[in-house]
């Protein structure tokens, strides 16, 4: 899932990449009960993030209802999706020992990856669990890749794009 909560933080990152969303989660399941990124770990401190489970009906979701999105389907092989679970479960065990790659978005947009241990930015934690998991979606380093990388990716089916809210309600 890519989103946009319209928060200062993402209203500023968007006026430098001019892409409509700008946080990319992880989802094991279409309802997104199981979803994992790199984001606040408190929603009123935009400062505090490192690795979150996010959850749409709490958390930063709750506090921004105007929030939009746009949910992809990628078909895996089950042993895919095993490995990524696996690699998951270090990230949950270690949670507090992760923390948010601020200098690292700063390296996008200098076209020059920086990485360090135990620190990601979203997009390059979906990437890397992607990419460690045998699936190659790009030619570049995860530390490179932003949310409009997966909006372009071809492998990527469409499944919704509007507000976050409306997603799950009844047709």
């Amino acid at each position: 899932m890519l989103s946009d909560t319209g928060t200062l933080f993402t209203t500023v990152i968007k006026t430098y990449t001019k892409a409509p969303y700008n946080h990319a989660s992880l989802a094991f399941d279409k309802e997104l009960n199981e979803m994992y990124s790199f984001g606040r770990r408190n929603p009123k401190n935009p400062l505090h993030g490192g690795f979150v489970k996010e959850n749409i009906y709490t958390g930063t979701y709750s506090r921004y209802p105007e929030t939009t999105c746009v949910i992809y389907r990628l078909e895996v092989s089950e042993r895919e999706k095993q490995k990524m679970k696996r690699i998951l479960e270090v990230f949950i065990k270690n949670h507090n020992k992760f923390l948010y790659n601020i200098l690292g978005v700063i390296g996008v947009s200098l076209k020059e990856p920086i990485e360090f241990s135990n620190s990601y930015f979203c997009s390059q934690f979906v990437a890397d669990i992607l990419n460690r998991s045998g699936i190659h979606l790009w030619e570049k380093l995860p530390a490179m890749i932003t949310p409009e990388d997966f909006r372009k990716n071809e492998r990527l089916e469409l499944l919704y794009e509007g507000k976050l809210a409306n997603y799950l309600e009844p047709k």
